[in-house]
Order: C-alpha cells, then structure tokens, then sequence
C-alpha cells in the first residue's frame, strides 16, 4: 500500500476541488459548468449575510465572475444545471438526477430519513393529488400560488399544507424545480415540462447509480477515506463499503495510508499531484472542500464550525464565518457581512489560525477588495475585533 504525507494529500485535495488552477482572466459560462462538473454537487443555503452560499464556491475558485451567469444556468429559460437533495439541498449536472432516483424512490417507501415525508403522502393523498393535478393544469407554481392548503402552518420550518405538499413530491422526484424566484422561493414544475433531456434520461440500476454518484465524489475529493466518500452524496453505510470494494476492484480507485489518518484512504487513480499550490480564497462554511469538519480537520488541522445557531454571546469567531485559504493552508477566519444599502463590505472579525503568516493580512484584504467588487459594494471595513483585525484594516488602507 502506498503511504502519502498529510502535505501531498492535501495538495491533491486541493488540486481536486480547483485551487491548483490559476484563475481565468474572465470568468464566464464554461468556467461555471466546468467547476459544476469538477465539484459534482453545489450546496443551496437561503442565508444571505454576505451572499447566498451556491455563488460563493465560484467566486473562491475563478474570481469576480458575473453572478447573474449563475441564475442563468441554474434558473434561467434553458438551465443547465438542476436541483436536487443530492449533498443537501444542491445543484448538480442534469445527468447526475438520474443517479439519485434511487433516493427519490427511498422517499417514496419512507426508507430511514424518509420515514415522515411517506407518512404525509400517504394521510394527504388526496391533497397532494390535487396539488400536483393543479401543477400539471397551470403549468409552474410557487407553494404561495397553489389555490388549496393553508400558508405557513404546521410543522417542517413552519411550512403549510401546500408547501410541504409541493416538497414531498420535489423529494420522491414527481416535481421539480422549474426556477427560483428573486426571493428565493422555489417554482415547481413537472419534471417533463421543466427539466433538461438529460436530466429526464433512463436512471440506471441502483448499484451502478451509487457507483457513479462514488465516482464523482472521489474525483472531486482526489484522496479520502470512506466517510468523506460516503458523506459527499450522503450515502449510506453499507451501500458505500460495497461500492467502494468494487471501484476498488476495478482499480479506479487505490487504497493508500495518509500521514495522519487514523483510517485508510482511497486515491482516485486519476488524481493531480501538484508539488505546490498557490491559492488566495475565501471559503464559504459550505463549501465543498471543507463542508465535512471531520476531513477539514484532518486536512487543515483546523476546527471549522458554523455558529449561526450558536447564541452570540457564545460564538467565538462570528455569526457567518468565511476561512481563508492561503496556499495549502487556513491561515484566518472574517465574519463578514453585506450592508448593501451602506455598499460596505463589513469584517465584524477577523482572526488569524495557527498557519498565518507576515503575507496573511495583506493577501486577504486583496480578497476581501475584490469580494467587495464583486457584490458591487463600494469597500471594505474592519471592525476592531479579533487577533488579525488591525493587520487587515492596515493592508486595506495600504
């Protein structure tokens, strides 16, 4: 078995998720389908502090690209890009939806985590007959246009009856997301009518679809260990050491031991070796690359954690934290908010981790400038909170 140093694994890790390529001079469609494609899967967050999550990976990795591009794929007349549970709640390539039907039919019987959303289809089988006949009549609908169900009672988020109706059949895949609204709020369509041809295509038989969605993962992540494999597409446990024995087998995937890893790990036999990467970016909590904190923290030595839901007055680094990368290390982490009416980026924190170094403050304002531009907000301000806040504000106004 090959033995790889912690430093090498995280380079391929790196390499794997985008951050070895210098970043294109101006960003446009293919480079956003290029990194769907390179990523498998984009996370979909509503929270909008700085910016809703599924523009951020693309910024980290190509730049100031045009975000209206992104609402173009993804939601435009003719997307090129579709939504499903696949990670969370996500965006993938068409072809990627037929390897999750077999999700949607778990939904459906009421497998595991799906145990409630076959309960409600089965006590509102009428009503969910009738939502879905009222879809397939009017063509696209928000749950706020559906002329039956109550708004915004029950459980689930505190969704009414027609939102949770329209999402349980988003989840055992009888809708789709046909667009998203510029509140966010999700249209539903039938899959036929909304989706592109290759989404719509034959799915293959379970065990190949999983093999696939495994394939994806391990591409995306260049060395991991079963669980970063299994959390990706959110796999479940049996179903993943099965599936890897086989890509094993096939020889597309090496089993090797990382410096540091307590468990094996598995190489995609594809996967980039760079002697170095250099990289400046700032990462959403979550993006792919460090969106599982236990692979973050085997990588990068670094505890990231969200504290959105933490009480302030318990939150150590911030409410919408944001790590930078540096090169081939987490080198700080800013609270970063919009106050778009003021056009002012705001850092409500900014602290150095362990790996900072004398390039740390100046490389990061760079990024925070151009993040500013990019959410065409005017500059950048720091507030005077946190080990790195000063040196920020120094290099801002250097």
């Amino acid at each position: 078995m090959e033995h790889i140093s912690a430093a090498a694994a995280r380079r391929i890790a790196l390499a794997a998720q985008g951050f070895a390529d210098k970043r294109p001079a101006a960003p446009g469609r293919r480079h956003l389908l290029k990194t769907v494609e390179r990523l498998g899967v984009v996370q979909i967050d509503s929270v909008n502090v700085v910016s809703r999550t599924h523009y951020l990976p693309f910024f980290s990795r190509l730049g100031a690209y045009p975000r209206p591009l992104l609402e173009e794929i993804a939601w435009g007349r003719k997307p090129a890009l579709v939504e499903y549970w696949a990670h969370e709640a996500s965006l993938t390539l068409p072809t990627t939806r037929p390897l999750l039907q077999w999700r949607m039919d778990d939904a459906r019987a009421g497998v595991g985590v799906w145990r409630g959303i076959a309960k409600f289809l089965r006590s509102h089988e009428d009503f969910i007959a009738k939502a879905l006949k009222e879809i397939e009549t009017r063509g696209p609908l928000s749950a706020s246009e559906l002329s039956i169900g109550a708004k915004g009672a029950g459980s689930w988020w505190g969704w009414g009856e027609g939102k949770r109706a329209l999402e349980s059949l988003f989840w055992i895949g009888d809708l789709a997301t046909a667009t998203r609204r510029s509140t966010f709020e999700r249209v539903y369509g039938v899959p036929n009518d909304v989706l592109p041809a290759q989404a719509r295509t034959e799915p293959p038989p379970r065990d190949e679809a999983q093999r696939q969605l495994l394939r994806i993962a391990a591409r995306a992540q260049g060395v991991a260990t079963e669980r970063d494999l299994r959390d990706y597409f959110r796999m479940g446990v049996t179903e993943t050491k099965a599936r890897i024995a086989e890509l094993v087998e096939t020889g597309e995937l090496v089993p090797v031991k990382v410096e540091g890893w307590d468990n094996g790990a598995y190489l995609h036999r594809d996967a980039r070796r760079p002697r170095k990467v250099v990289a400046s970016a700032l990462l959403s909590p979550f993006d792919n690359l460090i969106w599982f904190r236990e692979r973050t923290e085997r990588l990068f030595g670094t505890r990231i954690r969200l504290e959105i839901y933490t009480p302030a007055h318990k939150r150590v680094h911030g409410y919408y934290v944001l790590p930078f990368l540096q090169d081939e290390a987490i080198t700080a982490r800013v609270d970063l908010k919009a106050e778009r009416r003021k056009g002012v980026l705001l850092v409500q924190a900014a602290h150095a981790e362990p790996g900072a170094n004398g390039q740390t403050a100046a490389r990061l304002a760079g990024e925070l400038k151009l993040m500013a531009g990019w959410l065409a907000l005017d500059r950048v301000e720091v507030a005077p909170k946190g080990d790195l806040a000063a040196a920020v504000a120094a290099a801002l106004a250097g």
